[in-house]
């Protein structure tokens, strides 16, 4: 017979009150002990000595006729100066799961994805600043937009001498819209409209 020192639970529905008793180790957690040696109550506070009472004479027989601790019942014997409590090493416990290191992988590929898009964005939006300048250098001569309509520099000028009648335009609207003209798009105008 295999005898273990161990935490019996009792107490009532997330109220845990634990008796550390000297049972067969085949026997189920709550079941038939040999000898209750102590108790265990978690919800006192650490350093509160009710927390865990133990009968130190009668835990060094059990472990005398060699019955062997729980995890938890050795860190108790270990707080009380009766076994020491071996030091545990385990190198991997902080190290992430095989899922979460795929997790982290594809998140780091989805990153640098993203901030390769982000690059090329930027040097699009270059491309395209610098494109209405060269634009702007060829508007002498008539351009076909995707439509196949013709364009010429009269036409953006009558758009933009309409745009400067109109009342309350800032430079930013007249910028705005100069710059569609410029781009060949749909020249609308929402202060006139309202």
């Amino acid at each position: 017979m295999a005898i273990s020192l161990r935490l019996s639970r009792g107490g009532a529905k997330k109220r845990p009150y634990y008796r550390i008793v000297a049972a067969d180790s085949r026997k189920p957690r709550d079941g038939k002990y040999l000898e209750q040696i102590g108790t265990y109550n978690p919800l006192l506070a650490k350093d509160d000595e009710k927390r865990v009472t133990l009968n130190e004479d009668r835990a060094k027989y059990w472990l005398g006729v060699g019955a062997q601790p729980s995890d938890r019942v050795a860190r108790f014997l270990d707080a009380a100066g009766i076994r020491e409590r071996e030091a545990r090493n385990n190198p991997n416990k902080a190290k992430p799961g095989e899922k979460a290191t795929e997790r982290a992988e594809e998140k780091a590929e989805k990153a640098a994805a993203a901030e390769e898009a982000k690059k090329e964005a930027e040097a699009e939006a270059k491309a395209e600043a610098e494109a209405p300048k060269e634009e702007a250098a060829d508007a002498d001569s008539t351009e076909n937009d995707a439509t196949g309509s013709v364009k010429t520099e009269e036409t953006a000028e009558a758009v933009a001498d309409a745009a400067e009648t109109t009342d309350g335009d800032t430079a930013e609207d007249k910028a705005a819209i100069a710059e569609e003209v410029a781009e060949g798009g749909p020249v609308e105008d929402d202060k006139a409209e309202g």
